[in-house]
Order: C-alpha cells, then sequence, then structure tokens
C-alpha cells in the first residue's frame, strides 16, 4: 500500500464538499438536490465510477466548475468518491440535502479553505482515508473572538 496526498486545486472564492456514493445515478441525484435546495447557486459535480469502464461522471451548471470538478476526481481517482465545487452559496446551504440522498454513503469534508486528500492506494484501486481540511488549531478564542464570530454570523445572514 501507498501513501499520497492529493491538494485540492480550486480558487479561493470556491467551496467545495468530498463525499462517497455508490451508485452511477448519484451525478444526476446530486444536481437534484442542488438545484432543489438553492437553484441560483452556480456549481460543478464529478463522481469517480468504481466499476466498468470506471469513468469521471460530471454535470452542474458552471462551466469553470463542472472543469474543476472533473479535473480534482481524476486528482483523486477514488473509487466511488464524489466532489462538489459550488458558488453563490455556501457548503451548508445544500449538505442535509447532499446527506439526504440515498446513494451517498459519506461525506468526508464541506470547506473553503484549503484542503488536501490523504489517499491510499493498492494494487486493487485507491481510497480516501481522510481529509486536511485548513490549517492547525492555533488557540482557543476569547471574548473579542467571539463578538467577531457573533458579528459575521449576522453580517452574512445566518443568524438574527
Amino acid at each position: 500500500m501507498e501513501l499520497k496526498v492529493v491538494k485540492i486545486r480550486k480558487p479561493e472564492d470556491v467551496n467545495f464538499i468530498l463525499g462517497q456514493a455508490h451508485f452511477i445515478k448519484t451525478v444526476e441525484d446530486l444536481h437534484e438536490a442542488i438545484v432543489q435546495t438553492v437553484p441560483q447557486m452556480k456549481f460543478g459535480i464529478a463522481f469517480c465510477e468504481s466499476s466498468g469502464p470506471a469513468l469521471v461522471r460530471f454535470t452542474g451548471n458552471d462551466d469553470e466548475l463542472i472543469e474543476l470538478a472533473k479535473g480534482c476526481a481524476m486528482d483523486i481517482s477514488a473509487g466511488h468518491s464524489f466532489v462538489i465545487f459550488m458558488r453563490d452559496g455556501f457548503p451548508v446551504n445544500i449538505l442535509n440535502a447532499v446527506k439526504s440522498v440515498p446513494e451517498v454513503a459519506n461525506v468526508y469534508c464541506a470547506t473553503g479553505n484549503p484542503a488536501e486528500v490523504v489517499i491510499a492506494e493498492t494494487e486493487q484501486g485507491r481510497g480516501i482515508l481522510g481529509v486536511i481540511d485548513g490549517v492547525r488549531t492555533k488557540g482557543i478564542e476569547n471574548d473579542a473572538d467571539k463578538n467577531a464570530r457573533h458579528d459575521f454570523l449576522r453580517k452574512i445572514g445566518y443568524k438574527l
């Protein structure tokens, strides 16, 4: 077995979700779940098929995000993994809808942070061991940090 790290290449203003599912129709069901939940969201989805022709299946409504998703899926190349890249919304807006898709078995991360995917590769194929999401923790919030968090959530409309 060989361990590899795949860096997620994306613009800073793009968020993504990385998960694992189990069936070829996943890509279409994820597409439907997103547009039914946040119709204005721009997104690209790619799904690594794990048998037969073992292709990257893809869909979306934004050409740039579709290309990002396809490239990322090829970089990861782990069976039944999927990636969703998005703009005009955040993972929190669609995460429950994504997790409710019957084929979705696991969500590894949902983030806008720089991220790396830890992959194990064997003779049979590749699997995702985990995700490094963002940077190492630097400390514990103080009162000023709490106030900044509180103000930020209200500024972007997540709290009253």
